[in-house]
């Protein structure tokens, strides 16, 4: 994270959504969503598929328009000050996106040159970026010859290559091994701690959620809950989070599942 960025995120959250709702003609994908990600720290979205997770990145994102409420990350309105807030943002999507016929580092050093970096400054950040998530010397191996999981963890080491204040990751671990989802999601905790960034992470997968974490309950477009692990299970009256998130949106065991 560049200096301007840190000192910013130590007075600012690294995201803020305030009453955004948003239609798919008759379908209300979100209806009236608000939710904090503080900087320096881990929230979880939890939401079963079709819950509205996606939308709400492409509306963060800027692939879709918030025409209600507000999105700021790190203070800066998506709507009126796009590229001073995209710039301060990491994404890790759901569908993969590197390219397989390209090396780690040729696929790195294409997207720091999107970001205006020269050559060198690339190659640099690249290196540092594949040490960072334990890829350095497969650095000229070409992506089809990795694992989903460590293809995962290119696409982390992507998305610092600007430096970021926030990072968000949508369901990043589908598909993923056990091995290689604890593996992804240790290196987004390792980020946040080292790097002091904001993390939002969408995921289905209640064992993805550590007692320290916040947690956002997205269910059917709406936010059922905001707040602290421990303060879910007291709100919902439930030993676990799991029997929490059933009790607050009346899903079964077998739809969490």
């Amino acid at each position: 994270m560049d200096a301007s960025v840190k000192q910013m995120s130590e007075s600012l959250d690294a995201l803020t959504v305030r009453d955004v709702s948003h239609r798919f003609g008759s379908m209300q994908a979100l209806d009236d969503v608000s939710l904090t990600v503080p900087t320096g720290g881990f929230t979880v979205l939890l939401g079963l598929n079709g819950a509205g997770k996606s939308t709400l990145f492409a509306l963060i994102t800027r692939l879709y328009d918030n025409t209600s409420g507000t999105i700021d990350i790190l203070g800066k309105d998506v709507r009126r000050q796009p590229s001073a807030a995209l710039q301060r943002l990491g994404v890790v999507f759901q569908a993969r996106t590197l390219d397989a016929d390209l090396s780690l580092l040729q696929n790195l050093t294409y997207h720091a040159a999107l970001h205006g970096l020269g050559p060198g400054e690339s190659k640099r950040r690249a290196v540092a970026a594949l040490e960072l998530v334990g890829l350095g010397e497969r650095a000229n191996e070409k992506i089809r010859h990795l694992s989903g999981g460590q293809a995962r963890r290119v696409e982390i080491a992507r998305c610092m290559l600007h430096r970021p204040g926030l990072l968000i990751l949508d369901e990043p671990t589908v598909g993923l091994d056990i091995g290689s989802r604890e593996s992804v999601i240790s290196i987004v905790r390792e980020l946040v701690a080292t790097h002091g960034i904001g993390v939002l992470w969408a995921t289905h997968l209640i064992d993805e959620i550590e007692n320290t974490d916040r947690i956002v309950v997205l269910h059917k477009g709406k936010v059922l809950f905001s707040g602290t692990v421990p303060g879910l299970r007291e709100h919902a009256g439930a030993d676990s989070v799991s029997e929490a998130f059933r009790a607050l949106t009346g899903t079964t065991q077998a739809e969490l599942a």
